[in-house]
């Protein structure tokens, strides 16, 4: 199957890093390129690295990148201040993070993303560790609902965590549609007809299986200490949580003197590190969304290094 994403917010994320042409630039989530190619282009003595955990990803965009100054790593974006330490890059001009799952993992049905079509239990980004066929049959009931609780925001989690266990004694869980089917089950009619029951369940797989939110929170302080001055940090996120995370490092980068307001003058000497470049997310247009349901959930936080 090609490796086929539509980039969202593709052009509102190019204006915001002002990419320069003799820039150094970082794409943490590379995917099909999209965002990749369009920074890259725009660079003629600068440099792009661009970072997927997915080797087919990463294989893919090296193929389309390679008339670029661009390398392509494959390595979690985690990893990137570590791995650009160590090819002498002591700073950024732009540093993107597009959060979340690719079309093209949601529409390969044998990386087991996606709860409309069959196929092995998986979920696995980088192919590699534990999967969501492991979670599902060997978690514990408590461990399964505080997963659809914590990451999926399941008000169900403890009814489908107990259907759960009870079916994988008849005979273990091994597909993606067996397991919708027995959320499904689980939940409530009335919960059925307002969306796929077992979106939120799934999502909250994907993010334990990947360890999405934990690199995350590793990547962020990271990313930012990367950038140069007036260096950019883009991140797109696609729901609540991770949004969340980046919305209140944000603040903090943003955040000055935090004395105690009844003291005369300021004695921790603290000033803002960043500055927002808007002060609400960018969200796809009517366009956008017409043209790629995908995009829907999908907020971009901009930052800009003091």
């Amino acid at each position: 199957m090609e490796f086929r994403h539509i980039p969202v917010l593709l052009d509102e994320t190019v204006k915001a890093l002002k990419i320069k042409p003799d820039g150094i630039y970082v794409d943490g989530t590379v995917g099909g390129a999209g965002h990749s190619s369009e920074i890259a282009k725009r660079l003629k003595s600068g440099r792009l690295y661009a970072f997927d955990r997915d080797p087919d990803a990463a294989a893919v965009a090296a193929e389309r990148l390679k008339e670029y100054p661009a390398e392509v790593i494959n390595r979690n974006f985690s990893d990137m201040k570590t791995v650009l330490t160590g090819k002498g890059v002591t700073g950024a001009d732009g540093i993107l993070l597009d959060l979340g799952v690719s079309s093209y993992q949601l529409d390969t049905a044998e990386r087991g993303f996606s709860y409309h079509k069959d196929a092995p239990l998986d979920m696995r980004m980088s192919k590699s560790g534990i999967s969501a066929r492991d979670i599902v049959n060997e978690y514990g009931k408590n461990e399964l609902t505080d997963i659809f609780r914590r990451y999926g925001e399941e008000k169900f989690a403890p009814r489908i965590a107990e259907k759960i266990v009870r079916q994988r004694k008849i005979k273990s869980i091994e597909t993606t549609l067996e397991l919708a089917e027995i959320i499904s089950a689980a939940v409530p009619a009335a919960a059925r007809r307002e969306a796929h029951p077992a979106r939120r369940c799934f999502q909250a797989l994907r993010i334990a299986v990947n360890g999405e939110l934990e690199a995350l929170g590793q990547a962020l302080d990271d990313c930012f200490d990367l950038l140069k001055k007036d260096g950019v940090l883009a991140i797109i996120t696609f729901h609540s949580l991770e949004d969340r995370m980046v919305k209140q490092k944000f603040r903090e980068y943003c955040t000055g003197c935090v004395c105690p307001p009844d003291l005369p003058v300021c004695v921790c000497g603290r000033t803002p590190r960043g500055h927002l470049y808007t002060r609400k997310p960018i969200e796809p247009s009517a366009e956008e969304l017409e043209n790629n349901q995908r995009s829907r959930s999908a907020k971009l936080r901009v930052i800009i290094k003091n």
